[in-house]
């Protein structure tokens, strides 16, 4: 088969390995059979909660499996095609099968990472947190332009943004900010961005024109409801109250309607200022406090059984999950999985699928890449 054929079958059956890996395909298969048998029983809708959870778990299973059925034929009819034309000498025949390819592969690695979500939180919204490091004027302007890439890559996938907390800078960009995307599988997508950004440029802030290194840290975690169950013990909370900063609406630094919320023990501090309502704000960031401790069960979770350690450490030097070089070329590095960008313009404007996809893949396969940071 032609070497072009043959690179897209490759690509496609990468793929839909990638996805069986992540599914465990037979386990997949027989707990699919199950779900239909359940579904079958009239008693099951007894208790609709359970039978919801039932027709979640059966859609989610049914659809990727299908996928991979659906594309794992129409591969195979393809290649089949191509063969024929090659043994028949028709060039525009075997032309077509390439191009057919060439769309089914395309269609494998869009599904393949849809297919990678399969956390018990990667449907729920997300919450997506930046904090400055230290370095003043300079990492408080790249923490703004990190909180424009994630508002922008949110938009870009439809979903909706809202402000829950936003700390201006003392002259330019912002302390921290945190905002909620809401959308299917929100949190799935954006849990791999969690982690230290470095940014190289020239300075707009110096007078001398000299290159600055800043760093900001991104924390990610799911917006979960009540049917996760977090108990956390009143007594070890620290709630303050405080006036709102930045955009917003009239009660924007005139009344202490903001309330910032620390769970002493763990250490886990939360803000919201979206509402006017101080009682409002109060049970957002109660809201965001157990989603925190939520997603750091999970991290405990995969720590032990990965030996991985966190990505949220020091906001500084050799900490840094992906390096945004400005000057003096351009390049977007991620230092996990080795995926560059030659167009840092476009990545902080929210083109970031390259990298989650692949950060997703990585988790699956748990296979390390030696990465050299860039310059």
């Amino acid at each position: 088969m032609r070497a072009d054929a043959q690179a897209l079958v490759d690509r496609i059956d990468a793929a839909l390995n990638l996805v069986k890996m992540s599914l465990d395909w037979d386990r997949a298969l027989r707990r699919l059979d199950e779900l239909n048998a359940r579904v079958e029983d009239p008693k099951l809708w007894d208790n609709p909660k359970q039978a919801e959870e039932v027709m979640r778990e059966r859609r989610r299973l049914d659809a990727a499996i299908g996928t991979v059925k659906e594309i794992g034929a129409d591969k195979e009819g393809t290649v089949e095609l191509i063969e024929l034309a090659e043994m028949e000498g028709d060039e525009s025949l075997a032309d077509e099968g390439v191009t057919s390819l060439k769309a089914l592969a395309d269609r494998a690695d869009k599904d393949k990472v849809s297919a990678l979500l399969s956390g018990d939180a990667d449907p729920l919204d997300s919450f997506i947190e930046i904090h400055a490091g230290a370095g003043g004027t300079e990492s408080q302007d790249w923490a703004e332009m990190l909180f424009r890439m994630y508002t922008r890559w949110a938009e870009k996938r439809g979903y909706k943004v809202d402000t829950i907390e936003y700390q201006a800078g003392d002259t330019a960009g912002i302390k921290s900010a945190t905002i909620q995307v809401k959308g299917e599988n929100a949190y799935g997508y954006a849990k791999t961005e969690s982690g230290v950004h470095r940014l190289v440029r020239i300075s707009p802030y110096d007078s001398s024109a000299r290159r600055h290194t800043s760093f900001s840290s991104v924390w990610v975690y799911p917006v979960i409801d009540d049917s996760f169950e977090i108990d956390i013990n009143p007594a070890d909370l620290k709630i303050d109250t405080y006036r709102a900063s930045g955009a917003g609406g009239q009660h924007v630094n005139t009344t202490d309607s903001a309330v910032r919320i620390t769970h002493v023990p763990s250490g886990i501090v939360v803000a919201s200022q979206v509402d006017r309502s101080q009682h409002k704000n109060r049970e957002i960031a109660m809201g965001m406090l157990k989603a925190r401790m939520y997603e750091a069960e999970m991290r405990k979770r995969e720590e032990a059984a990965s030996a991985e350690h966190a990505a949220k450490t020091d906001i500084g030097w050799g900490h840094q999950i992906r390096s945004y070089v400005l000057q003096p070329y351009q390049m977007v590095k991620d230092l996990r999985t080795g995926v560059t960008s030659p167009t840092p313009s476009d990545v902080l404007d929210g083109d970031l699928d390259d990298f989650i996809a692949a950060a997703l893949a990585q988790r699956v396969t748990g296979e390390a890449v030696s990465v050299e940071d860039v310059d």
